[in-house]
């Protein structure tokens, strides 16, 4: 969860980055940045966003940052009027376009009541003053003030409720930001005028603003004259998605955007010319767009991004912030289409905005309903970009981030954890598009306060902190979850960075077990050396090629096949001696080994190979670890005679098969693994029951005939990736991730490691569910199972969040009633990064089961195969070492060992870290950064003083032992960390 790249290869990895570096690293970031900024942003210089992104260090800038906002930072919730207040024809208000278009057509709901906020101004306080926000930005209803939309219609009780409700927010300490249009216009200006399409409108907004400044700008300090013009202008009066829900005339939303601007720019003049010295507030137009990325890295497809962002956000924001005219891209495209300013309408608006009012999520396609402004690329979610973007475009403004927020579905009531992590994601571009990328982001309002009418969508969907019933009288509400995640967020102005957040510095025991696995081994059954019955000559005298002599061959070699014949044996040792590691583990082919399932039919030659294999890792100073039987999604494994419809009903069959590697392999073997993450969710009860008996048969086979000539170890590895409660702060999600904890992991562990039977929060809730598919123990099989290990080995690959919570989107387990989902800050590949979880999945371990010794069996990341560049397999292993590192050194958990996975990607496709082009070995730099931290024992302090510890014998890799026969496994022993090994 560090948000610092590891150092490359050859650097030691110590020390992690402290704040100083990270303070450099900003200050870094902020210089690149100021050098491609000019002081005056050209036309497109927004351009260069979408190359700066493609170069930053992946994966480290997708890391999360913890960091704080600036002091002063506006922390925000809003609403708008006629989504919320309700009251449609109380007091007095005219009908709006909204009241006319939602009982026309084929509409089923209207806003007429909405959150009835009109009536609940104290329930609304009361929820803004329990988020802790500094800022309320709403609308006003301009017909509830001028019922017809003119001065002459005042109606003293609407404007009341807005005197009132600023009132109330004064007594709070939060600052009113005021909405002067929120896509309600009164009724009468659209019958009569034909609204925004009028250019006659522009004076009547004018001296509609001229009210509002006179009556509610002592209190105000930040206006917002219209929100999202491009909604009102191509949506309103273009597709009539929305009110007033005109569409056949294909230019008037281009005629009807121009007296949008026009309508800003003189309120803004307004408010310049004769308020601004008293009240000393700021005014903008709220502008919303999306982020749209290329669908190929070519310039055209920038261009087209460029023009995209141009057609929705450049529309209204360059006439504002550059030269008072539209881009040059929509001039191109539009024609005479689109109307021209003249030059004193261009200087009337040009530089009308005191700062960049942003409105940025819900629906990816909210304002491109349809494709045709996305001119064949990709629409996107990125926020951070998109900040960049406005920044280079248009010179640095301050920008105020005046709506931004997710959704969920209309039947979601308190629990919305889709909206809390898009919430937080968001969050978390802003800070970064602070610290890292320099650009002057001031504020941060999140979408809505409460559940209320959504527009188009009705009532589909909810956009709330605040879950609204609207079937009680009150519209009572209720915080969700997003509402106590950015209360929290706000009292700590960001994300703090915490203790275990920092990288650790120490390094482990000198006999910590460094390891790498695989699956399994490239198996070579006949020799590659002396099989070759060519002749071939010598041309000694021109190129010292040797030249085959057609129809010529040797006779065959009368000699015993040896160890040293096998190039693949040399090939693969000689690959995992060069990652530095001291321990590597495989697994075995039961079914290759034991084609017939009687173990007094084995295939030799195959097991003559394995213990060649071993030998061999041996004299390079690498113990073996090796698996006995190894899941596969799609293969049982198991010899075909055992591969029935009740696998593994004879588990005394898997204990006898133990037996013969123990014999045929132990005196090279002193670690092994029974069954390799049996634990999977496609293995029923009464198999893993079979499987768990199986396991406990081959230990003792162990205990009884081999351990006290051999002196190995024996246990089993449990697949076990963390699950966390996507609400931490809920004791709701404790408890559905405690029982997934039970079912996936518990249900292998405790019956060996803990009480000798399943878990009690799994049979109990089995037993809640009337079934009986989970065996009952008896007391025999129960003192079978118990304490059957030497040691607790995961594998560990990722976390999931869960819920109780159900939301469209996310996987529900039924039978465990719990949602699986992601945080979208974490970075993904495909399964997310998250080097914590492997923190707690140790603490967890130690928490059930003591001083247990623990040893990460399988720890890595699938990266693209051609990346031998492979930043993501660096950044994980060096972060995931460090989190292991914590367990060890903080925590006190009981870490014996650890092993990356995996080798190669010739035999774990995307793991490896060997790549294979062709015949070609490739070494990734994953390999040289893990073989960098073996070689460091962990992350040493700097300056520290070094760890002292017994040197090891040097391999020799042409001793005498690769001239041994193939058949021969005899040995003289040696002590060499408690275990006997072969010289």
């Amino acid at each position: 969860s560090s948000p610092h790249s590891p150092p490359p290869h050859p650097s030691p990895p110590f020390p992690p980055p402290s704040s100083s570096t990270c303070t450099m690293s900003v200050l870094l970031a902020l210089f690149t940045f100021l050098a491609f900024t000019s002081a005056d942003a050209k036309p497109n210089a927004g351009l260069k966003t979408w190359g700066r992104f493609s170069k930053l260090p992946y994966p480290g800038d997708k890391a999360f940052l913890y960091d704080t906002f600036p002091k002063d930072f506006i922390w925000a919730v809003g609403t708008a009027a006629y989504q919320v207040e309700g009251a449609f024809e109380k007091d007095g208000k005219g009908l709006s376009i909204w009241d006319t278009f939602t009982r026309g057509g084929n509409r089923m709901a209207t806003g007429d009541v909405g959150s009835d906020s009109y009536h609940n101004i104290h329930a609304d306080i009361r929820a803004i003053r329990q988020l802790g926000v500094s800022h309320y930005r709403f609308s006003l209803s301009w017909s509830r003030i001028f019922p017809n939309g003119t001065r002459g219609s005042y109606n003293e009780i609407g404007t009341n409720y807005y005197r009132t409700l600023i009132k109330r927010l004064k007594e709070i300490r939060v600052q009113p930001v005021v909405t002067l249009y929120h896509w309600d216009l009164p009724d009468h200006l659209q019958q009569t005028l034909g609204g925004w399409s009028n250019p006659g409108i522009v004076g009547i907004f004018k001296d509609y603003a001229d009210f509002c400044f006179q009556t509610f700008g002592d209190d105000v300090k930040y206006w917002i004259t219209i929100d999202n013009p491009f909604v009102v202008a191509r949506h309103g009066y273009g597709t009539g998605v929305v009110a007033p829900g005109i569409k056949n005339d294909p230019d008037l939303p281009f005629r009807v955007g121009h007296n949008l601007l026009k309508a800003h720019a003189a309120v803004w003049h307004l408010y310049d010319r004769h308020y601004r010295p008293r009240q000393q507030g700021k005014l903008s137009m709220a502008l919303a767009s999306h982020w749209i990325k290329p669908s190929r890295t070519r310039l055209e497809s920038l261009r087209e991004c460029q023009c995209s962002l141009d057609h929705v956000l450049g529309w209204f924001a360059r006439p504002l912030f550059t030269d008072g005219d539209y881009p040059t891209c929509m001039k191109t495209r539009l024609g005479s289409r689109l109307p021209s300013f003249t030059q004193e309408e261009r200087e009337q608006v040009r530089g009308t905005a005191d700062f960049f009012a942003l409105s940025h999520g819900a629906a990816l396609s909210f304002q491109l309903i349809n494709d045709s402004l996305k001119f064949r690329q990709q629409e996107d979610l990125d926020l951070r970009m998109l900040l960049y973007w406005v920044n280079a475009e248009y010179n640095k403004p301050p920008i105020f981030v005046v709506q931004s927020g997710w959704y969920v579905l209309g039947n979601t009531k308190t629990e919305d954890p889709k909206h809390m992590y898009y919430l937080k994601r968001f969050i978390a571009e802003a800070l970064k598009s602070i610290v890292i990328d320099g650009v002057n982001v001031i504020g941060y309002t999140a979408w809505s306060l409460i559940d209320g009418f959504e527009w188009h969508r009705e009532y589909g969907i909810r956009r709330g902190l605040y879950y609204v019933d609207f079937n009680t009288p009150d519209m009572k509400r209720e915080p969700k979850t997003s509402a106590t995640f950015y209360r929290n967020v706000i009292q700590r102005n960001g994300f703090p960075e915490l203790p275990e957040n920092r990288p650790a510095q120490g390094i482990f025991p000198c006999d910590f077990a460094w390891g790498v696995s695989a699956n399994s081994i490239q198996v070579e059954t006949t020799p590659s050396q002396f099989a070759d019955p060519s002749v071939y000559l010598w041309n000694i005298s021109n190129n010292g090629e040797l030249m085959r002599l057609e129809g010529f061959s040797a006779p065959p070699l009368r000699r015993t096949a040896h160890c040293a014949d096998y190039a693949t044996i040399r090939q693969q040792v000689n690959e995992i001696r060069q990652v530095g590691v001291n321990h590597f583990h495989f697994s075995l082919n039961w079914s290759a080994l034991v084609p017939t399932g009687d173990v007094a039919h084995p295939n030799t030659t195959l097991l003559g190979y394995y213990r060649c294999f071993t030998r061999q890792l041996l004299q390079a100073n690498v113990t073996p670890v090796v698996t006995l039987w190894h899941h596969t999604l799609q293969r049982s494994s198991l010899p075909a005679s055992l591969d029935t419809a009740n696998k593994w009903e004879t588990p005394e069959a898997f204990a006898d098969y133990a037996r013969l590697c123990y014999r045929e392999l132990g005196a090279h073997v002193k670690m092994w693994i029974t069954l390799n993450e049996p634990n999977d969710e496609i293995v029923s009860y009464q198999e893993g029951h079979q499987m768990l008996r199986a396991h406990a048969l081959a230990w003792h086979a162990y205990d009884d005939e081999f351990r006290h000539a051999q002196g190995g170890q024996v246990s089993l590895a449990l697949h076990m990736d963390w699950v966390e409660p996507a609400f931490s702060f809920s004791r709701e999600d404790v408890e559905p991730a405690k029982r997934v904890l039970d079912f996936r992991v518990g249900w292998f562990a405790e019956p060996i490691f803990g009480s000798g039977d399943y878990p009690l929060g799994m049979r109990s809730w089995l037993r809640q569910l009337n079934s009986l598919d989970l065996p009952v123990f008896n007391e025999e099989d129960r003192q079978l199972v118990k304490g059957t290990y030497d040691f607790f080995a995961i594998s560990h690959f990722s976390t999931k969040l869960v819920t109780h919570a159900k939301e469209d989107s996310y996987t529900y387990i039924a039978m465990l009633e719990v949602q699986h989902m992601i945080d979208t800050t974490w970075i993904m590949s495909p399964r997310p990064v998250v080097p914590w979880g492997l923190r707690k999945a140790l603490n967890w371990v130690k928490e059930h089961y003591c001083d247990v010794p623990v040893y990460v069996m399988a720890n890595g990341v699938q990266e693209d195969p051609a990346r031998f560049k492979d930043s993501l397999r660096v950044y994980y292993l060096y972060n995931y070492i460090n989190e292991a590192l914590k367990a060890y050194t903080l925590d006190g958990v009981n870490l014996k060992g650890y092993f990356a996975y995996a080798l190669s990607d010739q035999r774990d496709p995307g793991f490896g870290l060997y790549g294979h082009v062709h015949e070609e070995v490739i070494i990734k730099a994953s390999l040289s950064n893990y073989r960098n931290i073996i070689q460091h024992n962990g992350f040493p302090i700097e300056g520290g003083v070094p760890q002292q510890c017994p040197s090891m014998p040097q391999p020799c890799l042409g001793c005498h032992e690769l001239a041994q026969p193939f058949s021969h496994h005899s040995c003289t022993y040696y002590k060499k960390r408690d275990y006997k090994v072969p010289e």
